[in-house]
């Protein structure tokens, strides 16, 4: 049941710096996609997203969280329903087709596993983590990472990881651990190169180490991303004036590299704002774990923020030329609809547990 005096506890100045990044990727897809109308459909995104929002912040975390499995359950159903059923796009298949709207149930499986796992680390935990616990915890996350990256989208399964890897930590796994999973991960990189990886995936890789070598074909985006982030200078070029967004010389610039245009028409000033908005709502979001009234609160909103910093920081790396190129959005400004909607949802969670520590 939701309290009418916990809006007054609501963390306003978060909200709005959420809703500002919100605001500011409307304007540069509109710039990058203006014929195409495509910042409406944003802002449907945006207004939907908002539903979630207050959804997520009016039900009590707690039962969120004691219902978890079941949210969990309907994931893995929807991601194996993707698999047989679900729309080729760009040779992957992601996405359900419900008639004007597209579904991709893989963003909705970071803030599902968060809470799946802020209730077992929650409930179960007893002092130290012990070994049966990481392995369960891996299991639990195994199952949408791998059907994830079966569609391929090793991009969206790779942030579920910063899940797990973050609510382990704060409920107490060992830095020794940490060493040993880094160990086994870079003795793994061979084997994972040689049967894991797709020719595509290893081409991306091969392309980050040495763009210039296909600068007309595989490094194309690559070099173009890193053009333009560079171009902008200090204040950029301008609103709709960037000529490599306008002229369409990159790539799919109203979704991957959106960071970029930005960085063109608006120079240093601009991502300096914009990087400010993200470190605010970052701080934000770790004082609300500070401050949670209990463990569950605090495991629920580090596992969100987890999965929201990585894609943040790998999309602005791979912008600036510094991360090989992977469909990884930015988050709260890329378009895309199942983002927005599951990133806002994902924000209502945190901002539930700042809200609910005046609570019993």
């Amino acid at each position: 049941m939701f309290e009418k005096r916990l809006y007054y506890h609501v963390d306003w100045a978060m909200l709005g710096a959420v809703l500002a990044l919100c605001m500011i990727g409307v304007v540069q897809i509109y710039s990058a996609t203006a014929a195409n109308g495509l910042h409406v459909t944003q802002m449907y995104g945006i207004a939907l997203g908002l539903v979630a929002l207050v959804v997520c912040l009016t039900i009590d975390y707690r039962s969120l969280c004691d219902k978890s499995h079941f949210l969990y359950l309907g994931i893995i159903a929807l991601l194996v329903f993707v698999l047989f059923f679900g729309v080729v796009r760009g040779g992957s298949r992601r996405w359900i087709d419900f008639g004007p709207l597209n579904l991709q149930p893989s963003e909705f499986a970071k803030a599902t596993l968060a809470l799946v796992l802020a209730k077992f680390f929650g409930e179960s935990r007893r002092g130290a983590i012990m070994r049966g616990d990481l392995l369960i915890a891996g299991a639990i996350t195994a199952v949408p990472f791998l059907v994830i990256a079966r569609q391929p989208d090793l991009g969206t399964a790779a942030t579920l990881l910063p899940v797990v890897f973050a609510v382990a930590f704060v409920a107490g796994m060992p830095m020794r651990i940490f060493g040993v999973l880094a160990i086994v991960g870079v003795l793994a990189a061979p084997i994972a190169w040689k049967f894991a990886l797709q020719d595509y995936q290893k081409e991306r890789v091969s392309t980050f180490l040495d763009p210039e070598a296909d600068a007309r074909g595989a490094g194309y985006q690559q070099l173009q991303a890193r053009i333009t982030t560079g171009s902008g200078g200090p204040w950029g070029k301008g609103f709709q004036k960037g000529t490599q967004g306008q002229l369409r010389f990159l790539p799919v610039a109203h979704n991957d590299f959106i960071f970029s245009v930005l960085a063109e028409e608006h120079g240093f000033a601009g991502v300096m704002v914009t990087l400010g908005l993200y470190l605010f709502v970052i701080l934000r979001a770790l004082e609300a774990a500070r401050l949670a009234k209990d463990r569950l609160g605090a495991y629920l909103v580090v596992g969100v923020l987890a999965s929201f910093t990585f894609q943040v920081l790998y999309n602005i790396t791979m912008s600036a030329g510094l991360a090989p190129v992977k469909g990884l959005t930015l988050p709260l400004m890329s378009y895309g609809g199942s983002s927005m909607i599951a990133t806002l949802a994902g924000f209502g969670l945190i901002l539930n547990v700042r809200m609910r520590r005046f609570t019993n």
